[in-house]
């Protein structure tokens, strides 16, 4: 539905008049309940949990709101010293109804009598249910620190019981088994421990399973004999089938799904190991795909088997649940008493969301608790998809969002992954479902022991979500602590968008 541009009408009029101000905002809380009604009314079919209604309703209010550019009429409020409409995602309606319940004391004081403000209750409603789901989600936690921590477990879990033990104690909530590595072996022994762990200690963590989807990773490599890194301006060979000794001087490679090749196209870009190594298709033969490298570092990189190849500008038309998934799948089924949440990759539509739902529904015990579902945004797709993915799923089961900055980088672009990783953090807001702040969270100090500064601004910056990942590496456990305290310092300042004026002691 088309709606009423409010920038285009405020151009007509003079915002400073209180009266003109009130009358725009009044037509604008209009505006937004028509359409957002009319946008709930398409989804209202698909949502069976009661306690999702609301949330749902105050999303649809949220994307009609954000059809206007509010731009000019933001500033306008600013000097009566009115909410600028800056921290309106959890609760719509009730904002617009606060500024312009008290504009209308300020503007017409003669119908003060008739001005009624929003309760408090359903001010704050909006708050208490992304808490209430951010704790379905994650479960409670004994300390104060708001934001989650979720740690990817290395193999080393699987053996080492007091590994598991120390990242819990050291501040882990919730753990992350990825089953792109490893075996159903490792899987349940990681599991077990993690039970232990939760006893000895008297905490709860929570276990996602991460399904690995249809991520395209290298197989098999072959270097040449004189080269252990390959070069700017150099070839690669992408076969179907194992590598063959072609050229004995060119780098040659398989990957996990080789149909994809057959998608691909001159000038196609490709990158590697998480943009590592950049390259384009130069060329198609009956051998394989031949790229040209275009991006890597002065020294070289390496190419290294299980690293992930990604495709932006291709559609690849692949099922988000592949042959594999469906086999963890079993065994997440199998252990569904220990397993929390699912982690599915490579999410684009609802019907993705649906083909999950539908699995779980023919395979999980009857009248077995559904399991919760964490979406993985990776993909222009999945983020246009949003508000679909987030209504289909959270409107059958507990829901969360993880923001996979690595690929999403590489299939948006670099220059758009702060803004788009914005939008993300709003409409999830909007519909009162947690997030998960994902990728290379302080990276150099889990894997090297020192963090850069760029790093630690961006764990700080993570405070605005739920949850926040880290991966494996070996200085994990000083990540934890540390990750801990920046978060739990960064609540003093910051909740979501909203600063917190405490005292300050620092001159």
């Amino acid at each position: 539905m088309q709606s009423t541009n409010v920038e285009t009408k405020n151009t007509e009029l003079d915002l400073s008049d209180s009266n003109v101000l009130l009358t725009t905002l009044q037509q604008l809380r209009q505006s937004v309940d028509e359409e957002g009604k009319v946008i709930f009314e398409q989804w209202k079919k698909q949502i069976h949990r009661q306690s999702f209604i609301n949330s749902s309703l105050n999303l649809a209010y949220y994307l009609a709101l954000r059809r206007h550019d509010l731009r000019e009429l933001q500033a306008a409020l600013m000097p009566w010293g009115l909410s600028s409409l800056g921290r309106i995602e959890a609760k719509v309606l009730p904002t617009l109804d606060a500024v312009i319940a008290t504009l209308t004391a300020v503007c017409r004081p003669e119908q003060y009598s008739t001005i009624v403000h929003p309760p408090i209750e359903a001010f704050f409603a909006g708050d208490r249910i992304l808490k209430q789901n951010t704790e379905d989600l994650f479960g409670n936690t004994l300390d104060q620190r708001r934001v989650r921590i979720m740690v990817t477990l290395p193999n080393e879990a699987a053996t080492n019981y007091e590994f598991l033990r120390d990242i819990i104690q050291q501040g882990t909530n919730c753990v992350r088994i990825n089953c792109a590595h490893d075996t159903a072996v490792e899987w349940l022994a990681m599991i077990n421990h993690v039970k232990q762990a939760e006893l000895e200690l008297g905490v709860s963590c929570k276990i996602l399973m991460d399904l690995s989807g249809p991520k395209t990773r290298i197989k098999f490599v072959l270097t040449p004999s004189s080269k252990q890194r390959i070069f700017k301006g150099e070839s690669l060979l992408l076969t179907h089938d194992l590598p063959q000794n072609i050229d004995s001087e060119c780098f040659q490679a398989s990957c996990t799904i080789p149909e994809v090749l057959t998608k691909l196209k001159i000038g196609t870009i490709v990158w590697i190991d998480d943009g590592k190594i950049g390259a384009c298709v130069e060329s198609i033969t009956s051998e394989g795909v031949w790229l040209k490298i275009t991006h890597a570092r002065i020294k070289g990189e390496k190419l290294l088997p299980e690293k992930g190849i990604n495709f932006p500008d291709t559609d690849l038309h692949l099922s988000s649940l592949t042959t594999k998934d469906q086999q963890d799948l079993d065994f997440i089924i199998n252990h569904a008493e220990q397993v929390d949440i699912i982690g599915y990759s490579y999410v684009q539509t609802a019907q993705d969301i649906q083909l999950l739902q539908q699995e779980l529904t023919t395979k999980l015990p009857e009248n077995f608790p559904t399991p919760a579902i964490v979406a993985k945004i990776e993909t222009p797709l999945a983020v246009s998809n949003l508000p679909e993915l987030i209504i289909q799923a959270a409107g059958k089961q507990p829901f969360g969002i993880m923001i996979a900055r690595g690929d999403l980088a590489l299939e948006i672009g670099y220059q758009r992954l702060a803004e788009i990783q914005e939008e993300i953090l709003w409409l999830c807001e909007a519909a009162h479902i947690p997030v998960i702040w994902a990728t290379q969270v302080l990276e150099n100090l889990v894997k090297h022991g020192m963090p850069s500064r760029a790093e630690i601004t961006d764990a700080a910056m993570s405070e605005r979500a739920e949850c926040v990942m880290l991966n494996k590496g070996d200085y994990i456990i000083e990540a934890i602590g540390i990750l801990d305290d920046v978060l739990t310092r960064m609540q003093a300042h910051q909740v979501k968008k909203t600063p917190q004026l405490r005292a300050l002691h620092s001159w």
